[in-house]
């Protein structure tokens, strides 16, 4: 309890981790976090719980100050007042390593209000920017893809100055091998395929992949007489992905296009079919299969090649929408 007035504001931070491939007895993961670990993440936090319920997905707390949701490879805790949430992170970390069964922090998001109160914010809550200094030194250098911004920046006209949006987003791509893995890169190759979800986008074919060093992957599948071909290279602040598939199948193979786009994630895509005959053009279908994915399609364009077919172009990009995060 501040002594000018309660903070109403909520703090969030999310910890998203790799699983291992298969599961085996780590299948619930962060799930089986003791109670006294739970309890000195929550000491860090300076929060109880005083009430819990969980069903065969997750855990949830009700806390003193706000909620806790457990997951078995995420984490989401929110608290409010002047609390110390960022605390809890080095003792989640270690808590995770502690588990064993090779968890691993994918991504850390923080998010908050603009403060009613900052001068009753203890370190490093009382500014954004102890704040992002703080989880930098916190999340391992692996999770190279760092980012944080106050929406809208200060700089806007837009809307009052206790509206702001404080958000900080630090994340790995596991096409980056791990330093020192003495592995094949088909080895290596075969775990991106697995953690990234490349596995399921052609579930029947045969996969031969191969990771580059230090970073890049390539694969190709086999199904039938049909071919499916994929290629990443990561870059710090963007990152290119490309998925080509052969196809007599037109539902298939926007199936398996939707299932490349679900695996990436990606903020922009293009998307190019080319087909012979007198076939309606896939354009309205391609947009149908990736508009449910959050992604609106800004340009469509065709054009016919005499004796060769036709070809379309389509580019969508993340609907605003889905890019912005509320809280209550």
């Amino acid at each position: 309890m501040a002594s000018s007035g309660f903070e109403g504001f909520e703090k969030r931070l999310e910890l998203v981790f790799t699983l291992p491939v298969g599961g085996g007895g780590v299948q619930h993961g962060l799930r089986l976090m003791p109670v006294e670990a739970l309890r000195e993440v929550l000491d860090e936090a300076q929060c109880t719980v005083v009430s819990a319920a969980g069903n065969a997905a997750f855990d949830a707390y009700v806390l003193s100050e706000s909620s806790l949701f457990v997951y078995p490879g995420r984490v989401v805790l929110k608290t409010c007042g002047t609390t110390r949430l960022l605390r809890a992170v080095p003792v989640l970390l270690r808590t995770a390593a502690e588990l064993g069964g090779g968890l691993a922090l994918r991504s850390c998001r923080y998010s908050r209000g603009e403060y009613l109160f900052p001068e009753a914010q203890p370190f490093p809550h009382a500014d954004f920017a102890d704040e992002v200094g703080y989880l930098d030194g916190a999340v391992p250098g692996e999770l190279r893809f760092r980012r944080s911004a106050v929406l809208p920046p200060p700089s806007s006209s837009c809307g009052a100055a206790s509206r702001r949006w404080h958000v900080y987003s630090a994340s790995s791509s596991c096409f980056y091998q791990r330093p020192g893995d003495g592995r094949t890169s088909h080895a290596i190759g075969d775990e991106m395929t697995a953690a990234s979800g490349i596995a399921g986008v052609n579930p029947r074919s045969l996969v031969c992949a191969y990771a580059f060093a230090p970073c890049g992957y390539s694969m190709n599948s086999l199904d039938g007489a049909r071919y499916a071909t994929i290629h990443v290279t990561p870059e710090d602040g963007h990152s290119y992905a490309s998925y080509e598939c052969t196809s007599d199948d037109t539902a298939d193979a926007l199936a398996s296009v939707r299932r490349a786009v679900a695996a990436f994630r990606p903020a922009t895509v293009s998307v190019s079919v080319s087909y012979t005959g007198g076939a309606t053009s896939p354009c309205t279908a391609v947009a149908e299969a990736l508009e449910p994915l959050g992604l609106s399609c800004e340009s469509h364009a065709a054009e016919e090649f005499p004796g060769a077919g036709t070809v379309t172009y389509q580019t969508f990009t993340v609907a605003a929408s889905t890019m912005h995060e509320h809280d209550k």
